[in-house]
């Protein structure tokens, strides 16, 4: 059995493969295949039966993106997962959904700020989280049928991460091309209304495969215990927090319960598109579970642990009181794991909506600042942010807590 200080070690050479040996992981993307190839071995040097399932996926890739009114630039970014364009046409500015239900956009460019543009749109076909008005906004726009379209955004930390200003579609399901720009770019580009102007954006969809992977280690019913992170990051991030942490602590976990021998089956899933705007691997696991999620006695998901400053957390939701009961008891005796505020937005809320018990185990600063933080979905996700410490402490926590539920006889 390895003690910390080796899975400390291990921890680091795990997490430079998958944030600086593999440069990124966007779902799509090779370095994406090679992670899910590099976490499905090391799954079987450990000893589990590994399953891997094929995703049909978009890669996504620009050049870059122009506009120009008259002879000013203004400087804009592609939409992630739009078409590309190059086109020409009126300016039309849109503030809310009123606008742009009555606006006449058809053949021009429309341009979204202010508070129709303060939130990012769910994707339109996204199950899990649609609300009305963001139906209405992609209903309006199709029906509408502008050219393009140019929004002006700030933060919006708790949905879109750090980035700044944010994409206010990230959507490969919606065709009309779009770009976005800073807010404070967005008034400058007022003084255009009504005048002609040339977006071009050199975005190309290619479409491509990713994995899920999962690892099993049978027990004597078909009750099972299933723990989540998700493999996949962001385009332009090494997605260090978010999540290599998570999928180095399944690894850690491949290990420690190698020679398990429970009344449950334990599943270890790499999830392959948490951070994608159509969420295959979410969707496939359902896909594939339809009618037996009641075999599933608990998920544990980890997303966003180890963050280098204070403790990891954990949330929980639908648990029996025997497990409560068991989780109290067991993450009270590991001192830097702390209960904290329900967090809702990880891959455990698919096991929720369909009546599991689930835990959730992160980073209590990030839950903390879960609406005004810079770090997500950017260039600072990457490993000079981890606390190599608590990684292994999750690791072990939720050891401990597998094999009090399921047994090892």
């Amino acid at each position: 059995m390895m003690d910390k200080s080796e899975l400390i070690n291990l921890t680091k050479e795990h997490m430079h493969v998958l944030c600086s040996a593999i440069s990124e992981r966007r779902v799509g993307g090779e370095g994406n295949r090679l992670a899910t190839a590099f976490v499905k071995n090391k799954f079987r040097e450990s000893g589990w039966t590994t399953d891997e399932t094929l995703l049909e996926v978009m890669d996504w890739r620009t050049t870059g993106a122009s506009l120009k009114c008259g002879t000013e630039s203004f400087e804009v970014s592609s939409s992630p997962y739009s078409q590309g364009c190059i086109v020409s046409g009126e300016l039309v500015p849109v503030n809310t959904v009123e606008e742009l239900e009555k606006a006449d956009i058809s053949g021009k460019i429309v341009f979204l700020l202010g508070q129709i543009a303060s939130g990012q749109i769910m994707p339109k076909n996204f199950v899990f989280y649609n609300p009305e008005e963001h139906q209405k906004i992609i209903s309006s726009l199709e029906k509408g049928n502008p050219k393009a379209i140019i929004s002006a955004t700030g933060r919006d930390s708790a949905v879109a991460g750090g980035v700044y200003p944010f994409p206010l579609f990230e959507d490969g399901d919606f065709d009309i091309p779009s770009v976005y720009m800073k807010d404070t770019e967005g008034e400058k580009l007022l003084a255009c209304s009504g005048q002609i102007v040339t977006l071009e954006s050199g975005a190309v969809r290619i479409p491509e495969t990713a994995f899920n992977v999962i690892a099993r280690k049978e027990g004597r019913t078909k009750k099972r215990i299933a723990v989540t992170a998700h493999i996949d990051a962001k385009i332009g991030t090494s997605g260090a927090i978010d999540n290599a942490t998570g999928v180095v602590v399944l690894l850690l976990l491949s290990e420690l319960l190698k020679d398990l021998k429970g009344e449950y089956c334990v599943e270890l899933v790499a999830f392959n598109g948490e951070d994608y705007y159509a969420v295959p691997g979410q969707m496939k696991y359902i896909e594939q579970n339809q009618g037996r999620f009641d075999e599933i006695v608990l998920n544990i998901n980890i997303d966003g642990a180890g963050y280098k400053e204070g403790l990891s957390c954990f949330s929980a939701f639908n648990l029996p009181d025997y497990i409560s009961e068991k989780l109290d008891a067991i993450f009270k005796s590991h001192k830097n794991i702390v209960e904290g505020k329900p967090w809702v937005q990880g891959d455990h809320s698919i096991f929720v909506q369909y009546g599991c018990p689930a835990i959730a185990v992160s980073s209590e600063w990030f839950i903390d600042h879960m609406d005004n933080q810079d770090i997500t979905h950017t260039p600072k996700d990457n490993m000079s942010i981890v606390n190599y410490e608590r990684i292994p402490e999750c690791a072990l926590a939720i050891r401990d807590l597998i094999v009090s539920i399921a047994g090892n006889k």
